[in-house]
């Protein structure tokens, strides 16, 4: 079954290029299309997509806003959303994670990229590419904590493992590569990261890597 998509940006021209390009691939079907984020919820209501491609700066209603409202409590479907940004507007992505998003891509990724996100994203895992991660939170890292505060409670129900285990998930690593990192079984970094979730009371390893930034865990520019 077609993955289905709904592409949602302000840019006409560049919603064209993605519908060109996602329609290219047998598995992918662009559903609808919405100018901003009001009828981004318009269209989730009546399309039920899969994935939602989120751009973040739009009128009426931005990004963030948007998602916050398709993956909240509230949901009215089963859409994930990966957004779209650039550099210039970083300050955005990160309240986009914490409004509900499962990732997010360079507007200017190559499109062998753009596909492989959008399956990975309606496969359920979450899309957090390593160098894009690292840049956005090393430059906000005046906005996160020094690492000397005190370990927050909610980490003490970590077991060593399972913190390593966050730590890596904050680099970006895949659970493939997680598992060469630790010589482990893929299957044991997943049962790791599903305890991590659940005792922290997260939704998926985005906000896991976002957590652990802004609980001190991980410091921006640590390796």
């Amino acid at each position: 079954m077609a993955i289905r998509i709904l592409l949602v940006d302000d840019q006409p021209l560049l919603r064209t290029g993605f519908r060109m390009i996602l329609e290219a691939e047998p598995d992918l079907m662009v559903v609808g299309e919405a100018g901003d984020g009001q009828q981004a919820l318009d269209q989730v209501r009546a399309l039920q997509p899969d994935v939602v491609l989120m751009d973040i700066r739009m009128p009426r209603m931005d990004g963030v806003e948007a998602t916050r409202q398709i993956t909240g409590p509230d949901r009215s479907g089963p859409a994930k959303v990966l957004v779209l940004t650039t550099f210039d507007l970083d300050e955005y992505v990160i309240e986009a994670l914490r409004a509900g998003a499962s990732g997010f891509l360079l507007k200017d990724a190559p499109a062998a990229e753009l596909v492989q996100a959008i399956r990975v994203v309606a496969a359920g895992e979450a899309m957090l590419a390593p160098s894009i991660t690292r840049r956005l939170l090393d430059k906000y890292a005046g906005r996160l904590p020094s690492g000397d505060e005190s370990v927050p409670q909610p980490l003490h129900t970590l077991t060593e493992r399972e913190v390593e285990v966050l730590r890596l998930v904050a680099r970006g690593l895949s659970n493939a590569e997680i598992a060469a990192e630790l010589f482990v079984s893929e299957t044991t970094v997943k049962t790791h990261v599903g305890h991590v979730l659940t005792k922290l009371g997260l939704r998926d390893r985005v906000q896991a890597a976002v957590y652990a930034y802004e609980s001190g865990l991980v410091r921006p520019g640590a390796n």
